[in-house]
């Protein structure tokens, strides 16, 4: 038994050196990455392939594979293993059983992801919220009321640690005893900016740091456009709450848009430059948020269903507002069609409420009539 473990424990660290090595390679991106373990199966094998193998995969020239076939050896990588134990830093891999559903979905994931701090299934039901960094008062206000009530609808939310918006976006939330993911531009050991430094303690005890630089890298200007595609990729949707014309956080709402997420955008004063940009997107059909209500509304269901923090499978997002009653009639109803008599007998009520409690499902979308009077799940 226990040669048994110590060999997949010893299978484990060799996937995880042979792909950080892999993503250490000049010119080996998240895309070419993806795809070079689709053709090859593993990074171990992407190491030990020939040239001209590699050469087969789209996106790899001959400078590329060059550089995979003279790759250094796994010996840098564990340093690198080491200095992360060393500072309570767990690593998560494309090929982890606990990297997000939610990002692997994306077209160009992150090879590797830096983590101080927990993910949990629940996490795959979040909201980032991004914005300025010089927020108004207005905004920070907004950013507080969404934050809060979102975080008690059960909502994870996600955001970069920023100054102004994001800030205000985490620390509603830690408020609220919710959850929060930060996604940082630089190394978790470069914190930026640095007098987040205790809020990013409080992150790491209520969700997690998260960043795809390694531990040590500092952060450039290119690292925050790169990283807004993890803060929407992690998320159902994302709401900016105030942006200027040319702004990071209208980067995440494109983003957004590209995969196929929500859009939200809080409207602003006319006559300030921070409402541009969510004018802006709401113009191009971004959703107006006034309240909480306006986001699970607009929200459909979720491409897998996730496990709540209270062990409950959830299917859509408006499914958190949901009274004790209005849960059971719902559990009572399948993907199939489900007659009247079958859900008063799953949930236990009388016909009366069973009937008005549909109405209101109906609404809200998460079911929909039948012929012959019968009832499915969205």
């Amino acid at each position: 038994m226990n040669r048994d473990n110590t060999d997949v424990s010893t299978e484990k660290d060799e996937r995880l050196l042979a792909i950080l090595t892999l993503s250490r390679v000049s010119g080996v991106g998240p895309r070419i990455c993806t795809a070079l373990l689709e053709r090859f199966g593993d990074a171990q094998s992407v190491l030990a392939a020939r040239r001209q193998e590699l050469l087969e995969v789209d996106g790899v020239g001959p400078k590329v594979a060059a550089a995979i076939a003279d790759a250094p050896s796994v010996d840098r990588a564990q340093e690198l293993v080491s200095l992360c134990a060393k500072h309570g830093i767990g690593i998560v891999t494309l090929d982890s059983d606990d990297y997000p559903d939610s990002l692997k979905r994306i077209h160009d994931p992150p090879i590797v992801l830096y983590r101080q701090g927990t993910m949990l299934p629940a996490d795959g039901i979040a909201i980032a919220i991004v914005g300025s960094r010089h927020a108004t008062n207005y905004g920070l206000k907004i950013t507080e009321q969404l934050g809060r009530g979102l975080s008690m609808a059960g909502f994870t939310i996600v955001s970069g640690l920023a100054r102004g918006i994001d800030q205000a976006a985490h620390r509603a939330s830690i408020a609220a005893g919710g959850r929060t993911l930060a996604v940082l531009g630089g190394g978790l050991l470069e914190l930026y900016p640095p007098e987040h430094k205790d809020l990013a303690k409080q992150i790491a005890l209520q969700g997690a740091m998260l960043s795809e630089a390694e531990p040590f890298e500092k952060p450039r200007g290119t690292s925050f456009p790169q990283r807004n595609r993890i803060i929407s990729g992690l998320s159902l949707g994302v709401i900016v709450v105030e942006a200027a014309e040319r702004s990071g956080a209208l980067i995440s709402a494109r983003l957004a848009y590209e995969q196929n997420k929500d859009v939200f955008a809080v409207p602003g004063r006319v006559d300030s430059r921070l409402s541009k940009g969510c004018h802006q997107l709401i113009r191009d059909g971004a959703r107006l948020v006034e309240s909480v209500d306006d986001v699970l509304e607009e929200l459909g269901p979720l491409a897998l269903p996730v496990k709540t923090a209270t062990g409950e499978t959830m299917h859509h997002p408006a499914e958190m507002k949901l009274n004790d009653q209005e849960r059971a009639v719902l559990n009572a109803i399948s993907a199939d069609a489900t007659d009247v008599d079958t859900i008063v007998s799953k949930s236990g009520l009388p016909v009366s409420r069973v009937l008005s409690t549909v109405s209101v499902l109906e609404i809200r979308k998460l079911i929909q009539r039948q012929p012959g009077g019968s009832f499915c799940r969205r």
